[in-house]
């Protein structure tokens, strides 16, 4: 099986898999759900592969990509893991964390992939179709979001055919779960809050710590002050919109769509990027977003909001 020329989406299977991995062992690209987002998959060890990925989301060279690989003994071979490193590891993958680690002399990775720096982006990833292809194709995958560079993440793949065209080939495997990005940690600093919080890493380390949400040095992937963005302007913190506004409510602020009507920022983080996709394909001049409270997940909402509401 290949993928269609009219239309290159197949649903998952064994034979989509082995599809998709025959376009990324020829140098090629293909967009592939996670739990968290879908992915733009290269081999992360090819540098031209790895420019596809640069080239079709219009990305920053200077903005690092995640590889992902399918265990820890994977990992290990990349990059050097402290014991820290190593009890995240353990606690949390499979799974939503990316670690920031230094990387290893000889391990492969493009240069494109690391932007140039002596640290990698890691993470074991826990979706069946990230998995599968993985195994399928025995490489290393470089796999940010399969958008175009700033624009809101997909969690379906139609929001990755309307961001990044009909060239595209999608592995289909529905709707993803978190609807998040992964947190990104680094040592015990939080680079970029994620599906694991800031209280499930305290769990296991002990104490760890927020990073700056816009560094001057970007060190890993989502660190851009604006990012995730939709096309028409977005207002924060709304409980009542203007008429040319299309609000995305939350618990007991209702709009023109809700977020989570019972008030869970589970729910609300799972349909985030599906709610904003279908705001800016809405009528409405500008989009507004009722507000979210911080804790726990309610902390990476709310990062993603304000990137993309910076313009």
């Amino acid at each position: 099986m290949t993928f269609p020329p009219q239309d290159p989406t197949l649903p998952f299977g064994p034979e989509a898999i082995r599809a998709a991995a025959a376009v990324i062992l020829d140098g090629g690209i293909v967009a592939v759900p996670t739990e968290t987002v879908y992915g733009l998959a290269a081999d992360a060890t090819a540098s031209e592969a790895v420019a596809r990925i640069y080239a079709a989301k219009g990305r920053p060279s200077f903005n690092p990509l995640i590889v992902h690989v399918p265990d820890l003994t994977a990992a290990l071979a990349l990059a050097d893991f402290d014991d820290d490193a190593l009890a995240l590891a353990h606690a949390f993958w499979p799974g939503p964390l990316t670690l920031v680690r230094p990387l290893k002399a000889g391990a492969g990775i493009a240069s494109l992939v690391t932007a140039g720096l002596d640290t990698v982006a890691i993470r074991v990833p826990r979706h069946r179709a990230m998995q599968a292809l993985l195994a399928e194709t025995g490489r290393p995958l470089a796999a940010p979001s399969a958008n175009a560079s700033g624009g809101i993440s997909p969690t379906r793949s139609p929001h990755v055919r309307a961001s990044l065209g009909p060239g595209v080939p999608i592995l289909d495997d529905g709707a993803t779960e978190a609807g998040l990005e992964s947190t990104i940690v680094f040592g015990r600093t939080i680079l970029r809050p994620g599906p694991v919080t800031a209280a499930m890493l305290a769990d296991v380390l002990g104490e760890v710590e927020q990073g700056p949400k816009a560094p001057a040095i970007v060190t890993a992937p989502g660190q851009l002050a604006s990012h995730y963005a939709p096309r028409k302007a977005l207002r924060l913190n709304v409980t009542e919109a203007a008429a040319d506004e299309w609000l995305i409510g939350f618990g007991a602020v209702r709009g023109q769509d809700n977020l989570s009507e019972s008030g869970d920022p589970v729910e609300a983080a799972a349909r985030l990027f599906d709610a904003l996709h279908r705001a800016d394909a809405s009528d409405r001049a500008r989009l507004a977003v009722a507000p979210i409270p911080d804790g726990g997940i309610g902390e990476a909402i709310n990062d993603r909001l304000r990137r993309a509401a910076t313009r």
